[in-house]
């Protein structure tokens, strides 16, 4: 009696560097230390000195940018950030390929930003890549995921634990796994009222 064969993975097969980083290997290592010794560290709080040095290791950062300590950034070179974001403690941006994040976008605490993930019906377990686009006003809540090649609309929230794997449409509050869209966002004026045509 002929013995079944199983098809599963081979590992062994799977070729490292099926992307191009970016940037030389000097560039890299140089970034690999800045990153464990300053951006994933408690012991640097001020933000000024970090978009500084994002900006040296060319990332494009706007004005105003809040990042708080154990944060982990895979290529700044490949980093997008525009005015008055927040990026809170212990958030990972795992950007293979460009991440772009609009203005007033806040990720709370453990938000993790992934661009890149696996083929698993390749058998060389072959990596895939997609860009992510976080517009001006969104906010990742803290332990969510967003995944590659998302696109999270204007205004849109990620509430806490979610994974956001297709596109958020705008002003939509989005929960679970995979997070749906549960209700809109409504933003109150400055003086506590909500817009006219939301009270209606």
């Amino acid at each position: 009696m002929p013995s079944l064969i199983v098809l599963g993975p081979s590992l062994a097969d799977y070729v490292p560097g099926q992307y191009d980083p970016g940037a030389r290997w000097f560039k890299r290592g140089c970034w690999y230390f800045i990153n464990a010794f300053i951006f994933r560290s408690c012991l640097f709080p001020l933000s000024s000195v970090k978009a500084c040095l994002l900006r040296i290791f060319g990332a494009h950062i706007g004005k105003r940018l809040v990042i708080k300590p154990r944060v982990n950034i895979k290529h700044p070179w490949r980093l997008i950030i525009d005015d008055d974001v927040w990026i809170g403690e212990e958030v990972w941006i795992d950007n293979l390929v460009p991440v772009h994040i609009g203005s007033n976008v806040c990720l709370s605490q453990g938000a993790l930003v992934l661009t890149g993930s696996h083929d698993y019906s390749d058998p060389s377990f072959r990596l895939t890549l997609g860009e992510v686009h976080l517009e001006d006003g969104a906010w990742v809540a803290a332990r969510s995921m967003v995944c590659p090649g998302v696109r999270c609309g204007r205004n849109a929230v990620i509430t806490a634990g979610s994974v956001l794997r297709k596109d958020a449409e705008p002003d939509g509050v989005y929960a679970g796994n995979p997070a749906v869209l549960v209700r809109s966002r409504v933003i109150r004026n400055k003086d506590g009222f909500k817009p006219l045509a939301a009270a209606i």
